[in-house]
């Protein structure tokens, strides 16, 4: 069974180094990870999340999967 979270960390890069990318340039980390985001896009998570949400890029099951993961990470 392959492991989701190495996944959709692209399977390459140290998911450390990944999440400090992520906390300090949100949204050129999304960016590459192939999503597509409008330039004016404020940087803060919110902002990306919704328009990823809104825009059909993730559905709401993949979003509860990764805050699912986020709280395992935080403890």
């Amino acid at each position: 069974m392959s492991n989701p979270l190495f996944q959709a960390l692209g399977g390459q890069q140290n998911p450390m180094n990944m999440l400090n990318e992520l906390r300090t340039n949100p949204v050129q980390f999304v960016i590459r990870q192939g999503f597509n985001l409008p330039q004016n896009i404020p940087a803060d998570p919110n902002s990306i999340i919704q328009y990823l949400l809104n825009s059909g890029q993730i559905s709401q099951d993949r979003y509860n999967q990764a805050v699912q993961m986020a709280r395992i990470f935080k403890y």
